[in-house]
C-alpha cells in the first residue's frame, strides 16, 4: 500500500528521487536524517512526520500546513531557537515515531504539495547547519523501508492520522471481536467496529435480511440487494468487507451446540432480543474470562408516542457474579415483549444503544477516559438522562 502510494503521488515521489530520505508509516510521511543545530551549536540529525492527505489512492494537496519533529527544538547557528517555525512542544507517537515539537510555517495560500511543504521545512530547519558545515545534507539517497499499516484496514486511515489519534486508536488493535445478533442495535454495532483495528470481527446471525431490517439498518439495501435474500451475516460481511478486512460471517444462532466459536475471542457485544439463549452464553464467556457487553431496549407506546429505555450491561472477570445475579436482564421469553416484540425498533434508539455500547468498550480498553468505571448503564427516553449503576472506579 505504501509503494503504491508513493507510486501514485508525484510530489512524494520527487522528494525520493532527489534523495531523502522518505518513508511511508501508515498515514504519515516520514523524512529522517534531516540536519538541523541544537542549543549547544552543535549539528544533530532530526526527523520530520506529516500525516498525509489522501484522494484517489494518492497524495492530495495538504490540508495542513503543520509537520511535526523528533529531536530538539532546530536552532540558528548562535543556538537561538528558531522563532519562525515555533509552534508547540509536546511528545506524541506519530506512525510510530516519537516527535518532540510541532512546526508552523504557512505561506501565504498554504502548500501546493508535500514536495513545497517538506523541502520548504527542511531548508528552514537545515540552512543554519549547513551555515557551519556546507557538506551536511538531509539528501543522502539512502532507502528507508517503509512501515505498512498493519491493521485490516483496505485502506489508510486517515481519519485518525488527520487528528493524531491513531496511538489511542490502536488500544484495540489485535482484538478478535464478536457480534452476536444482527438486528437492528447490532449492525449498528458493526458498523462502528468495522472502523476500528479489531483484527477480526467474527459475525453471529442465522436469520436473512429482509425488507423490514433496511429501514432499521445503517447504510442503505438496494432493491437488487434485497431481492437476493441474503442471509444477514452475508449481507453485512459484503457491505463492511469493502472497508475492513478480516469480516467472518457465522450463520447461525449460537447455542449449546456451537459455543466454543466464542472460545477464542477477545470481547463479545450481545445484541438479541431472545433471552433464552443468553443464560449460557454469558456462562461460557465467563469461564473464559471473554468481557462482554450485553445490551437491550425496551420501547412502549404512550399516550400516541414511543418511550422507553435504552441499556448497556458491561460484564468482566471483576463483576461477573454480580452481573449474573442481577435482575436486570431475564433468562425467560416471555410471550409479550411490549411494543418491541412486535417489532417496533427505531434506526436511532437502535444507533444509540450501539454508540453506547462502543463507547462503553473503549472506555474499558483506555481509548475513552472513565470515571464513572459503571458497569450498567440506561438512557430513559422521554426524561433525556442517562443512569449508571455499578460504578467500579
Amino acid at each position: 500500500m505504501s509503494l503504491e502510494l508513493i507510486n501514485r503521488s508525484p510530489d512524494i515521489m520527487k522528494l525520493r528521487n532527489e534523495g531523502y530520505e522518505v518513508s511511508i508509516h501508515g498515514a504519515y510521511l516520514v523524512i529522517t536524517n534531516v540536519p538541523y543545530v541544537d542549543q549547544s551549536k552543535q549539528i544533530r540529525r532530526g526527523t520530520l512526520v506529516s500525516d498525509i492527505t489522501i484522494g484517489a489512492g494518492k497524495a492530495v494537496r495538504p490540508r495542513s500546513h503543520v509537520v511535526h519533529f523528533a529531536g530538539s527544538h532546530p536552532c540558528n547557528s548562535d543556538g537561538a531557537i528558531i522563532q519562525s517555525i515555533r509552534h508547540a512542544s509536546s511528545s506524541n507517537v506519530l506512525g510510530g515515531v516519537r516527535v518532540d515539537h510541532s512546526f508552523s510555517s504557512k505561506p501565504q495560500g498554504g502548500y501546493a504539495d508535500y514536495y513545497a511543504k517538506m523541502t520548504q521545512y527542511i531548508q528552514i530547519i537545515s540552512n543554519p547547519a549547513r551555515a557551519i558545515d556546507k557538506t551536511v545534507t538531509a539528501k543522502t539517497f539512502k532507502v528507508c523501508e517503509d512501515i505498512e499499516d498493519d491493521s485490516k484496514f483496505l485502506y489508510l486511515d486517515t481519519n485518525a492520522s488527520r487528528s493524531h489519534i491513531d496511538h489511542i486508536a490502536n488500544k484495540v488493535k489485535g482484538q478478535k471481536v464478536g457480534i452476536i445478533g444482527l438486528g437492528g442495535t447490532g449492525s449498528y454495532i458493526l458498523d462502528k467496529v468495522a472502523k476500528t483495528k479489531a483484527a477480526e470481527i467474527h459475525l453471529f446471525d442465522g436469520d436473512a435480511f429482509f425488507q423490514h431490517n433496511a429501514f432499521r439498518a445503517p447504510g442503505s439495501a438496494t432493491l437488487k440487494e434485497l431481492n437476493l435474500g441474503m442471509q444477514k451475516v452475508d449481507y453485512y460481511a459484503s457491505k463492511y468487507g469493502h472497508m475492513h478486512g478480516t469480516i467472518i460471517p457465522h450463520n447461525i444462532y449460537v447455542d449449546a451446540t456451537n459455543l466454543s466459536l466464542l472460545d477464542e475471542l477477545d470481547f463479545v457485544f450481545i445484541a438479541i432480543d431472545r433471552n433464552e439463549p443468553k443464560k449460557i452464553i454469558f456462562e461460557r464467556l465467563i469461564s473464559l474470562e471473554i468481557p462482554f457487553i450485553d445490551v437491550g431496549m425496551g420501547v412502549d407506546r404512550v399516550d400516541g408516542a414511543l418511550t422507553g429505555m435504552l441499556r448497556v450491561s458491561l460484564c468482566t472477570a471483576k463483576n461477573a457474579k454480580t452481573f449474573m445475579d442481577s435482575k436486570r436482564i431475564s433468562f425467560a421469553d416471555e410471550e409479550d415483549h411490549g411494543a418491541y416484540n412486535d417489532n417496533i425498533q427505531i434506526a436511532e434508539l437502535n444507533d444509540l444503544n450501539a454508540c453506547l455500547a462502543i463507547i462503553k468498550w473503549k472506555k474499558l480498553f483506555g481509548i475513552f477516559h472513565d470515571n464513572e468505571g459503571e458497569f450498567n448503564a440506561t438512557y430513559s427516553i422521554n426524561i433525556n438522562s442517562i443512569y449508571n449503576e455499578d460504578s467500579g472506579a
